[in-house]
């Protein structure tokens, strides 16, 4: 019989469903920068900001989340962790999601091809949120109590004074985009990979999270609803049912040893049809006629 397999497959890719690579490359940049220019055109709404992120803090406490601050405060029990929460932060946002997409490219393509426009899907619906509700942060908000913890112990991505700041809009925190593309990552490689330990990509999300919170840059809400948009991202670009399934056959020459056309349906007891599917007047044989050329005869005796 014919099986099917649905998990990843380590053979070598399939090099017919990967892209061509200078279309992708400007396919990527372009919705970066595309990103990143919107993220500006959502800039200087100060005010609206901090009334959405009032709200925020508000909702949070009503639905009994734990408080960002308990987060915050075991980062700040020691300055060189601190310190690594905020190079995290600012470090490997970034460069994980490329060498993500670099390295599906060129071994699960077809994966890549998913994964690329889930991440596109996932930035552009962050991107109208940036633009229809602009959050202040909670390391800005007073009532959180937070300390900023990339302007005290470094290093930081962000300018001091946030409302002149033209290298990034602080006010996007909704959603968090961080968090969002650390679970994709984790969730990609796991479906890409076959070995024992990839579960373990997981941490990369749970890191993100820890420090997104704990260094103030994000709410608990802001990686709830990233998460819930991921969800709906992923089902909508389902994964080719080509890059899930790793077709298995028995031994033998071709499929049924006959090495053309489609094997016949198998009947209780392990008989098959011959290589046209139907006997003489369209009758099954009885038991005791000759076997068919698989060796097992009517029956399943042999």
């Amino acid at each position: 019989m014919r099986l099917a397999r649905t998990e990843p497959t380590d053979q070598e890719p399939d090099i017919r469903a990967r892209p061509p690579l200078v279309r992708e490359f400007l396919l990527v940049a372009g919705l970066f920068l595309a990103y990143k220019f919107g993220r500006q055109a959502a800039n200087g709404h100060v005010e609206e900001a901090f009334r959405n992120a009032g709200s925020v803090w508000d909702l949070e406490r009503a639905l009994h989340l734990p408080g960002e601050g308990a987060v915050q405060g075991l980062l700040l029990h020691s300055q060189p962790l601190t310190h690594a929460a905020n190079t995290y932060y600012a470090a490997v946002h970034f460069p994980a999601t490329a060498l993500f997409l670099i390295w599906l490219y060129w071994r699960r393509p077809a994966h890549y091809v998913r994964s690329r426009r889930v991440l596109a899907a996932l930035t552009g619906a962050a991107l109208v949120l940036h633009l229809l509700f602009p959050l202040a942060p909670p390391r800005m908000l007073p009532a959180a109590g937070l300390v900023d913890t990339g302007q005290v112990y470094g290093p930081t991505v962000y300018g001091q004074t946030p409302a002149t700041d033209t290298m990034a809009n602080q006010f996007a925190a909704m959603p968090s985009l961080h968090v969002g593309w650390a679970v994709m990552v984790a969730l990609g490689l796991i479906a890409a990979t076959r070995s024992r330990w990839r579960l373990l990509w997981l941490l990369h999300p749970a890191i993100t999270l820890f420090v997104v919170v704990g260094t103030a840059n994000h709410y608990w809400l802001d990686a709830i609803v990233v998460v819930a948009l991921l969800a709906v991202a992923l089902a909508a670009f389902r994964l080719p049912l080509s890059a899930r399934t790793v077709p298995a056959r028995l031994p033998g020459p071709g499929a049924w040893g006959s090495g053309e056309g489609t094997p016949g349906p198998a009947y209780a007891g392990g008989a098959r049809l011959a290589a046209s599917g139907m006997y003489e007047g369209g009758v099954r044989p009885a038991i005791s006629e000759a076997p068919v050329a698989s060796g097992t005869y009517a029956g399943g005796a042999r």
